[in-house]
């Protein structure tokens, strides 16, 4: 069966495809009361649409979100809350070859293998605008925890990583790469503007940082907060890896050295860690410190450089894939990263309150 929900007590599920009429989301067991209109999302819709620079597909969406349900004078009711995302730029036209073969690397023939038939304009599911959904419902979600504060940001294109000496998060916002480091955006400009000239693509992780989650969150076994977080980041279209704090770097590490050392702070207000190793989740619950993840995009796989593929006859051919395309997916990745960290965390939020009060 397909599986388009995510969540245990704030569940949304995401519904439409690449080159529909629409796309949207239903979320599920957001609390009574809370402030909420279109405008209050907006911001995040604006941050990942399409067609902002060079650097991203030029596919023209203004992506305005429309909330059909849940909200009653201003405030959630704490019914479904239903909202919908039109397409206005589609060019299925541009597919007319991947409707009798399959990119690699794409999902084509994995859907075709399940389902029998698939819907080849854009990839349909699989392709990468259904996020924008994940995006609309994670700025509901944000409204769920107003002292929690997310960032993520692209911290390494291909194999040029920022210089995290001179990182800055208010760098980000002041380059089309979601970059904290001034001087590996403009780095970048020329390494993706060189892959996308060439018809090929570029591979990228994002980082993303959550400050003012409290120590609690989170479940010893089954319900671990990080691993509702892999979850989740997996989860997103070209995902390949997730890591929590140090992740496979820990690997490395000696027992002193991996350990986050805690001191009674001078205030009482509780422990004072000497370093963040742990990414701020310990034994599946959250530690107080700053939750911290990394995710691994692949490059995009429709691209203009032919490959070798085969038909859904089963014969050999080549495929170069049309229309408007990232040169780089992890770029616009980072609202995606971060709506997916603020529904994990929302989400838990409510687990924890179910349980302990």
């Amino acid at each position: 069966m397909s599986w388009n929900t995510f969540g245990r007590v704030l569940r949304f599920t995401t519904w439409g495809e690449s080159h529909g009429p629409a796309l949207g989301a239903v979320l599920d067991g957001c609390p009574p009361g809370i402030a909420l209109s279109e405008a209050d999302i907006q911001p995040f819709m604006d941050a990942r649409r399409p067609g902002q620079s060079k650097f991203t597909t030029q596919r023209q969406e203004p992506d305005q979100v429309k909330i059909l349900s849940g909200v009653f004078e201003g405030k959630t009711t704490g019914t479904p809350i239903s909202l919908m995302i039109e397409n206005v730029d589609q060019r299925s036209k541009d597919y007319s070859e991947v409707a009798n073969a399959y990119r690699p690397g794409h999902a084509d023939y994995a859907y075709d293998a399940k389902y029998g038939f698939r819907d080849y304009r854009g990839g349909g599911r699989s392709s990468a605008r259904e996020t924008a959904a994940r995006v609309a419902a994670g700025g509901v979600a944000r409204l769920i925890m107003p002292d929690v504060t997310i960032t993520a940001y692209v911290s390494q294109i291909g194999t040029d990583e920022i210089d995290r000496d001179q990182a800055d998060f208010a760098e980000i916002g002041n380059n089309p790469f979601f970059c904290p480091d001034p001087a590996a955006a403009k780095r970048w400009e020329q390494l993706v503007d060189d892959a996308r000239k060439a018809g090929s693509s570029l591979g990228a992780v994002v980082e993303c940082v959550a400050t003012g989650v409290p120590a609690g969150w989170g479940a010893p076994v089954y319900a671990k907060l990080d691993a509702d977080l892999a979850a989740g980041m997996m989860s997103i279209n070209a995902v390949k890896g997730v890591e929590i704090g140090d992740g496979f770097g820990a690997a490395q590490l000696s027992g002193e050295q991996n350990a986050d050392p805690m001191r009674e702070a001078e205030d009482g207000s509780g422990p004072e860690f000497g370093a963040n190793h742990a990414g701020g989740i310990s034994g599946g619950i959250s530690t107080g410190q700053p939750v911290v993840c990394r995710v691994a995009f692949k490059p995009t796989s429709s691209i203009l450089t032919p490959v070798d593929t085969i038909g859904r006859d089963g014969k050999n051919t080549r495929i170069r894939t049309k229309g408007r395309h990232d040169p780089c997916v992890g770029i616009r990745g980072a609202p995606v990263v971060e709506a997916m960290m603020a529904l994990v965390l929302a989400d838990h939020k409510m687990l924890h309150r179910a349980q302990c009060g």
